[in-house]
């Protein structure tokens, strides 16, 4: 008896010990950094899940924007972060393609972070500015091929609508002018003042101003029609099967973040975007929601950068 009073008395201080190594989380308020402006469909997303996980971690979390670059600002920024579930990085496809983009990239998109979910995805949406006397993709190829080019905008070099426009060009035989801008927004407000003559917009951005007839939506990128513009062939319907643009929105923590507070993003992640406000909001967009498991986002972020890999290998004159 005195033995066993012995060893219960000796293990106690190990007990708590451990239970002082783990404390609650999160402890103070998480940032979540966007790679791009406020009120472009990443920031969306990252505002609509913050608000969740606020609600359901009772405790701050504020959505931080640091657009630039490709998003490799905030990439850069969140890698470097303490792992610790405090900082957290609402990523977009263009992390996959970026170490092919830029050169000296402070992070890699496998390496330097730990995946919690993918959240959405949503199909490119080729639209053009409503005075363009163009009304399917026949019609804008033959146009860009009589005229000597037409311009695009973009969220920048080597993002998603920059690649997604290449990709045309190169199935084409387009003449294409990119003018890339610092984020979705900007494209869109000048897309419908008509300083630009096209852009692959996402449609969980563009939704509103598609289906209000600003800008003017000729194809979708994706396998189906969207529920909110049904009168929108895809672009297989419109002779072009390989033309394929998705955007995606997921989080992601720091690499080494401890795994009891991946598991507790994860599932706090999933349930907020299956909010029926939120999942309504983005479904009415013509965005997917995911929610899938981090090694499932894992796995899919490393396909994608094998795949990008070998699309940049036919695609380096994109990049001057």
């Amino acid at each position: 008896m005195q033995r066993r009073h012995f060893l219960l008395a000796a293990m106690a201080p190990l007990a708590f010990g451990s239970a002082a190594a783990a404390p609650a989380y999160p402890g103070r308020p998480v940032r979540i950094i966007v790679g791009y402006s406020a009120g472009g469909p990443t920031d969306q997303v990252a505002r609509m899940v913050a608000a969740q996980l606020q609600e359901r971690f009772g405790q701050a979390f504020i959505v931080e924007n640091r657009p630039g670059v490709g998003s490799n600002i905030a990439s850069e920024a969140v890698a470097a972060a303490p792992a610790d579930g405090h900082t957290l990085l609402l990523a977009a496809a263009p992390i996959t393609m970026n170490r092919f983009v830029y050169q000296g990239q402070k992070f890699d998109a496998e390496k330097s972070f730990d995946p919690i979910s993918k959240l959405s995805s949503a199909p490119g949406v080729l639209a053009v500015r409503p005075g363009l006397a163009v009304n399917t993709v026949a019609e804008l190829i033959a146009l860009a091929k009589s005229s000597g080019g037409i311009s695009y905008g973009s969220t920048g070099l080597g993002g998603s609508q920059h690649m997604a426009a290449e990709l045309l060009q190169r199935l084409t035989g387009m003449a294409l002018t990119h003018v890339p801008y610092k984020g979705a927004s900007g494209v869109l407000s000048d897309l419908i003042a008509g300083h630009i003559d096209m852009a692959f917009m996402t449609a969980t951005s563009a939704m509103p101003n598609l289906q209000a007839g600003k800008i003017k939506p000729l194809a979708i990128a994706g396998p189906r029609r969207l529920s909110g513009l049904p009168q929108v062939p895809t672009f297989a319907e419109s002779g072009l099967p390989d033309m394929v643009s998705d955007s995606w929105n997921g989080l992601l923590a720091p690499a080494g973040t401890p795994a009891r507070i991946i598991r507790q993003l994860h599932e706090a992640a999933v349930a907020a975007i299956n909010a029926p406000d939120v999942k309504d909001k983005l479904q009415s967009q013509g965005a997917l929601v995911i929610g899938n498991s981090p090694q499932e986002f894992r796995d899919e972020i490393r396909q994608e950068v094998a795949a990008w890999a070998a699309q940049f290998k036919h695609l380096g004159r994109a990049l001057q």
